[in-house]
């Protein structure tokens, strides 16, 4: 792992350069870290790849922060200063990740010549329930996220056991602060302000974020591109990495 140091604190983040073109910045969701990316930054037919933990994730220094507006900038400023250290011109945010990536385009003066949104919204709302739930029983919640169909259409061992692993490592108290920042995110009213070229794709068959989500995405962003991962649900880049880096590739590499 390699670090930036960055306001009063450190981000953790792992950087692969094997492959060829624009170099990518992998942005996991609420709850995980950077091995969500195992299957991309380890990849040598893929871009250069760099994955960070955000803030209070992995190897990340903790920031104390509130949910919504004010840990979403945090997320930001730790990407945005780990994308300066290692030239990374394209982002890839999946879920908050996407949320991360989203704030970036409308806020920063960052040279980013391309974003993935992978199975994740301009709006993230999150059910009630859930959050009650995740806020009295963190292993209750664990295990709905992980039932099938949820996460991953078909989830194995190796899959679920990957993913629990983030979560746990990230805690109850981190994970809740990302879902609640989820579900106070909503940029359906700035997406026209977006003119990076942006990817909108998704599984299949992710209830989380679905479909229709990413098609709204690509309807309402000046230059959007919807796509569509057959075999998986919220977290193709596990569940079906070689048609998420084949997709994610392509498009990237057109920047060039």
């Amino acid at each position: 792992m390699e670090t930036v140091s960055h306001d009063g604190r450190t981000t953790a983040y792992r950087q692969s350069a094997t492959g060829s073109g624009p170099t990518i910045c992998y942005i996991h969701g609420a709850g995980g870290n950077h091995r969500i990316w195992a299957k991309q930054y380890g990849n040598p037919d893929t871009p250069p790849a760099v994955a960070p933990d955000l803030a209070g994730h992995g190897d990340s220094d903790d920031v104390s922060t509130a949910p919504g507006e004010e840990t979403l900038e945090a997320y930001v400023d730790d990407v945005v200063a780990v994308c300066e250290a290692t030239s990374a011109t394209a982002l890839c945010g999946n879920s908050m990740g996407g949320a991360v990536a989203l704030r970036i385009a409308l806020e920063r003066e960052l040279a980013i010549d391309r974003i993935v949104l992978a199975d994740s919204g301009a709006k993230l709302a999150v059910d009630p329930d859930f959050l009650d739930t995740l806020a009295d029983d963190f292993e209750t919640a664990m295990e709905i996220l992980h039932s099938p169909g949820t996460l991953f259409s078909d989830p194995t061992t190796e899959l679920v056991d990957h993913s629990m692993e983030a979560m746990r490592a990230a805690g109850q108290e981190v994970t809740q602060l990302d879902f609640e920042t989820c579900d106070r995110f909503d940029v359906r009213d700035r997406l026209d302000e977006i003119e990076v070229p942006t990817l909108a794709l998704c599984g299949e068959d992710d209830p989380l974020t679905p479909p229709e989500f990413h098609e709204y995405l690509a309807e309402e962003l000046p230059d959007g591109t919807y796509r569509e991962i057959a075999g998986a649900a919220h977290m193709p880049m596990l569940e079906q990495p070689d048609a998420f880096d084949s997709a994610v590739g392509s498009f990237v590499g057109n920047s060039e």
